[in-house]
């Protein structure tokens, strides 16, 4: 018999993915310019210029048999040297290559980070609203996903976060910049969730790790919005990153696991990584693009096409009649839905060709995330549909 769990998986995309199959159906039937599709978070920035040209320099000069051959199943170790350097250099951590294992891309590290941790009954927290593939990755490793909400402007409540910790708890997810909300979990926010966790792993006898999920790390569009690293606060945390969006490499799945040095199990804790990657088969990462990063890890994309976009948007949609949280960092928006269910609202908006994604799946019913990271005459071509969506609510009031 197959594993039903997994059969189900694979015949009902997320709800992501299913809006974006539905938008190449639509762009094939009536054309891509009168579809305006906020479906997936899918750079439109180019990658940098250096990483052309290092990709270039590393296939003119490199042995093709080493460029494409194996490296050590966690990765190369100049690669991960480098990175640890990069890191180190930016936030003041003491992390050598050990503390790095290469990965295909954040969905690979989370998975990995999950099964190296977790034992079958044990409880893992995400903070709504969140990226609904954590709980695929952290069900399929045996845990049980618990839910906390967040306040009004989306940041975590902590009095609920700090009553759903129990000795079952073994780790909780933090996603900063936020996928949905665009929201940054400040300083204040991470010392708080920190001494929370400390707190309740001394009264329980347990241990808590902090899994950090930060492909957006890099995303934030005002000079004084920070994106605290975590290691800083907190000893038992683990970072998973991907460069799918900071130098717009989405489909080269190319990202690390960095384990902080500071906890006391660190080796153990490493040596679980690399024991779930050889389980899962998630070893030796793309060796081209490992030596790609390798080059170019601190770079980032050109992210103002996004602060225009998300200012042009959001002025817009708030003109219109809309509610929306501005959004500090990565390329999402949370819009209010005009009426309780944001299911019923993005069926009535895909009407005028927009495909916006119900908030239900991200742990926050009554709202539509927008994916902004699109060129800017795309955004300028929605905003008549967006104006026409709004006054289609108007006229059902009078």
């Amino acid at each position: 018999m197959l594993n039903k769990k997994n059969v189900r998986l694979g015949k009902v995309r997320s709800s992501i993915r299913e809006l974006f199959e539905y938008g190449k159906k639509r762009k094939a039937a009536i054309g891509e310019e009168n579809v305006y599709d906020f479906s997936l978070g899918n750079p439109s920035v180019p990658a940098p210029d250096e990483v052309t040209a290092a990709l270039k320099e590393i296939i003119d000069t490199t042995d093709p048999v080493l460029l494409h051959g194996y490296t050590s199943a966690q990765g190369d170790f100049s690669v991960r040297d480098a990175i640890a350097s990069d890191l180190n250099s930016r936030f003041g951590t003491e992390l050598d290559a050990d503390c790095l294992y290469m990965t295909c891309g954040a969905a690979a590290s989370l998975t990995i980070t999950l099964h190296a941790i977790v034992n079958a009954g044990d409880e893992v927290v995400v903070i709504a609203p969140f990226f609904p593939e954590y709980k695929v990755f952290a069900e399929g490793a045996g845990a049980k996903v618990v839910v906390v909400g967040c306040d009004q402007n989306f940041k975590p409540d902590l009095v609920s976060l700090a009553n759903s910790i129990t000795p079952k708890t073994k780790a909780v997810i933090v996603n900063s910049p936020n996928n949905p909300s665009g929201v940054v979990y400040g300083e204040d926010e991470i010392k708080k969730i920190a001494f929370i966790l400390d707190t309740c792993a001394v009264e329980n006898g347990t241990q808590i790790y902090l899994i950090s999920d930060e492909p957006y790390r890099e995303l934030v569009y005002d000079k004084d919005t920070k994106v605290p690293f975590i290691m800083n606060y907190y000893d038992r945390s683990i970072v998973c990153y991907s460069y799918s969006k900071s130098l717009s490499l989405p489909g080269e799945r190319i990202g690390y696991i960095a384990v902080s040095n500071k906890m006391e199990e660190k080796d153990e804790v490493y040596a679980g990584v690399c024991g779930a990657g050889r389980m899962l088969g998630y070893v030796c990462a793309p060796n081209l693009f490992q030596q790609l990063v390798k080059r170019t890890c601190g770079l980032t994309s050109d992210i103002s096409i996004y602060k225009k976009n998300r200012d042009r948007l959001l002025n817009a949609l708030v003109s219109y009649g809309f509610e929306v949280i501005k959004p500090e960092g990565a390329f999402y928006m949370f819009v209010k839905s005009p009426e309780p269910d944001a299911k019923a609202f993005a069926d009535r908006a895909k009407k005028f060709e927009l495909l916006l994604v119900p908030g239900d799946d991200f742990g926050c019913k009554g709202y539509v995330r927008i994916s902004y990271c699109v060129e800017p005459a795309m955004i300028e071509r929605s905003l008549k549909a967006f104006r026409a969506l709004a006054n289609s609510y108007k006229e059902d009031k009078n």
